[in-house]
């Protein structure tokens, strides 16, 4: 993403996880390579991710909404296209529905390293996600700002969830990714810490007892990036869609705006007990937008979702009016609670006819739409 000013309006950039499968049965293929290879006949770069049934995209650094949006229509339109010209089919989805007997690893040595220390987590892969970064130049303002952001994880990831069909099953959860990712040693939330310097020895720490090869083994769900002036948000499904994740994206801009200006005011940092922020995102993965969530910035309780994301929303008013977005979120968390998100869109094609090839071509098409 390159360096990042930080002026009026932070600017932001997204980076999507997909995963290829075959197009008759919808089981994950290893082609990312050969895919990587179509789309750099199309000017796009893709990453090779560390499963190679997957690949990611990478947006140019933005503005605003509309540039967000413009970047990944194309890069997805692309993306799908390489898969197709590759043989393979792109789908925006947390998880795969229908699984291989195992998942191979990218040719690289820093993949094979990772599968050789990490066994069975990193081989039952196949888990995409979505991160958005958002400038904020001074590194201990980025730590200030995970720490304020920690209770508003397990909200985001109920508004992106999208893995809930796996293994030919409805898991009960709308996002079974987060339960599956959360079996790596530094993923989840992370910790409350002081400063830089304190952030700075816990990943040392982590180094030295070998719990991570090395710093882009941090997965903790919010981090800042280690190689761009930003905080990085790493606690989505990649979502069904291209209007979500843009939905998703500009949210987070605008809490990372808020949460700047807390800061800066001296608002107390939310420190919410870990056994409470546990339990919301237990409770985010299993009910998504449809059901209920856990109020982690005020009473703690269980409340409807619809009311919990209300709060949310006009928690972040100021915010999205700085930035000319406040019509637009609320218009688009209506129509996600109204229509539902990926996890709603993947239920309804798996109980109608229990056949997960329906799974996989609701998927596909929600991957593409609107493009």
């Amino acid at each position: 993403m390159g360096r990042i000013d930080t002026p009026d309006l932070p600017t932001f950039g997204v980076e999507e996880e997909f995963l290829l499968v075959d197009p008759a049965t919808g089981e994950p293929v290893p082609l990312n390579a050969e895919v990587a290879a179509q789309a750099a006949d199309r000017d796009v770069e893709l990453q090779l991710e560390l499963t190679s049934c997957q690949v990611e995209t990478t947006s140019e650094v933005a503005s605003s909404r509309a540039d967000v949006h413009r970047d990944l229509s194309r890069l997805r339109r692309v993306a799908a296209e390489a898969a197709t010209a590759a043989g393979a089919r792109l789908l925006a989805v947390g998880l795969p529905p229908v699984l291989p007997h195992h998942f191979p690893v990218t040719d690289k040595p820093r993949y094979r390293n990772i599968a050789e220390r990490f066994g069975m987590i990193a081989h039952e892969q196949g888990i995409s996600g979505c991160h958005v970064h958002v400038a904020v130049d001074d590194r201990e303002m980025a730590v200030a700002v995970s720490n304020r952001l920690r209770p508003w994880l397990p909200l985001l990831l109920a508004i992106t969830a999208n893995s809930a069909i796996y293994r030919n099953a409805d898991t009960g959860h709308a996002s079974w990714r987060s339960v599956l990712w959360a079996r790596w040693p530094t993923a989840g939330p992370p910790p409350h810490f002081a400063t830089a310097a304190e952030y700075d020895a816990a990943v040392a720490m982590l180094l030295q007892t070998e719990t991570m090869l090395d710093d882009g083994m941090v997965y903790w769900d919010v981090r800042p990036s280690a190689n761009y002036p930003t905080v990085e948000v790493r606690v989505a499904d990649v979502p069904a869609t291209v209007a979500e994740t843009v939905l998703f994206a500009t949210l987070v801009r605008a809490l990372v705006m808020t949460v700047v200006e807390d800061e800066h005011r001296g608002v107390p940092v939310p420190t919410p007990p870990p056994h409470a922020l546990r339990a919301a995102y237990w409770r985010a993965a299993r009910d998504g937008v449809q059901g209920h969530l856990i109020d982690l910035a005020d009473t703690q309780s269980l409340l409807p979702a619809p009311v919990v994301l209300d709060r949310f929303v006009e928690r972040l008013g100021p915010a999205l009016t700085r930035s000319g977005d406040d019509d637009y979120a609320r218009s688009e968390v209506t129509r996600i609670l109204t229509e539902g998100n990926g996890a709603a869109r993947q239920r309804q094609a798996w109980h109608d006819r229990r056949e997960v090839g329906d799974v996989v071509a609701a998927a596909a098409a929600a991957t593409v739409e609107g493009l």
